[in-house]
């Protein structure tokens, strides 16, 4: 799986590890991401982040 990369602060996020924070799973895909899933570093939204 592709890890995503916000273009604010620079957070990667990364489908193996999920984001505890904001109860995703490890596995869950940036796709398959709730659409209101927003950066937990900087409250960027999906849409400000680009694959790497």
């Amino acid at each position: 799986m592709d890890k995503w990369q916000c273009t604010i602060c620079g957070y990667i996020y990364d489908p193996e590890t999920g984001d505890s924070e904001n109860d995703i799973e490890t596995g869950t895909s940036f796709e398959d991401l709730p659409d209101e899933w927003v950066c937990p570093e900087c409250g960027a939204p999906k849409d400000l982040f680009v694959k790497l």
